[in-house]
């Protein structure tokens, strides 16, 4: 996630984004990087600026040594179309990609580096060799809106992307991946403007889609191409900047610029509120079909983040102004707070 109130926040966050098992998380910020763990909630890693620069974006391998990044903010210390890979181990950066324009994002696997640029995803095998396995032309893609299926024992091993009719996606599988070609990418036609969020469930059954307006999320399946829900965040347009599976796909979860997190059942979508209307549909059409969420809550500073599902019905929500929440949700819809305006050591170096 990134974002123009990233730079009015006062504490330098630039991008916040949790690994694969959402249990860690990066914070890419103007004075480097930090890595937390989630509960309980403790720094893991520091990177400083003599070291990183500022940093525009950061992936995870999971909870392993190595992590890729790429430069940003006001004071950088590499080229912004560079992905470095850097091994915690070694203290030193390993690997380089360079491409011809800036990056947009970066996913990891345990097998497989992608990179989104503009108009274009590259893959590559990895770590070693690391090899271009393939690349794809996409249409424009600012946001670099791209996922992977995080586990190599996923039922499906996908890669997903904005195709290139405005508001479609495309997957590929990655299974049946060769040098220099891929297998057929398959198109699902989600929404009918441009997208906005991409998120894909652990075990690759399962997408969820979002577009610019921000009032809907679809959840697709990946295997038949079908719409298994339509979910209704509001009915005020709004930008979503985060939608994570829980690691059964049982919940949804997604944040937006309002500061609001909304939860989806997926497995018992009974659990999910209608509308007082829904006898009307006939008349008021879709948006009385939609599900609402079962439950919901503002973060006390009604910013922007991102967030993820905890143990047991706990729910994560880490926004730019550098605060760290955690709700518990019931089956009745109850959220009730767990922790109160914790702050993360973001604060830049010359403010210690």
């Amino acid at each position: 996630m990134k974002s123009p109130e990233a730079m009015a926040s006062g504490r330098g966050v630039i991008n916040l984004r949790f690994n694969q098992d959402q249990g860690c998380f990066t914070c890419c910020m103007e004075s480097g990087l930090r890595i937390y763990n989630v509960d309980p909630l403790v720094e893991k890693a520091h990177f400083d600026m003599d070291l990183m620069g500022s940093v525009g974006h950061c992936e995870m391998l999971h909870r392993t040594n190595l992590l890729a990044i790429v430069a940003g903010g006001s004071r950088p210390k590499f080229a912004e179309n560079t992905v470095l890979v850097y091994d915690d181990i070694s203290k030193k950066f390993v690997l380089e990609f360079t491409f011809t324009t800036p990056v947009k994002a970066v996913r990891l696997r345990r097998d497989k580096l992608v990179v989104a640029l503009s108009q274009q995803i590259h893959v590559f095998t990895f770590p070693s060799p690391a090899q271009r396995l393939f690349t794809i032309e996409t249409r424009e893609n600012v946001l670099g809106l791209c996922e992977v299926s995080p586990f190599q024992t996923a039922e499906r091993q996908l890669l997903m992307f904005p195709g290139h009719k405005i508001g479609s996606v495309e997957l590929v599988d990655l299974a049946n991946t060769e040098v220099g070609m891929s297998s057929a990418p398959v198109t699902i036609n989600a929404h009918r403007g441009e997208l906005a969020c991409l998120a894909i469930n652990q075990q690759g059954t399962m997408v969820a889609t979002a577009s610019s307006k921000g009032t809907l999320i679809r959840v697709w399946d990946t295997s038949k191409r079908v719409q298994l829900v339509e979910l209704r965040r509001g009915s005020d347009p709004a930008t979503l900047y985060c939608i994570n599976f829980s690691m059964s796909s049982d919940f949804l979860c997604c944040s937006s610029d309002k500061g609001t997190i909304h939860i989806f059942a997926l497995k018992d979508t009974h659990l999910n509120r209608r509308s007082t209307f829904s006898r009307m549909s006939g008349i008021l059409g879709n948006y009385v079909e939609s599900q609402w969420a079962l439950a919901n809550f503002t973060v006390p500073p009604e910013c922007a983040c991102i967030c993820a599902f905890g143990s047991g019905n706990a729910v994560i929500a880490i926004c730019l102004d550098g605060t760290f929440h955690k709700y518990v949700f019931s089956q009745e819809g109850n959220c009730s707070r767990e922790s109160f305006d914790v702050y993360l050591d973001v604060c830049d170096d010359d403010e210690y």
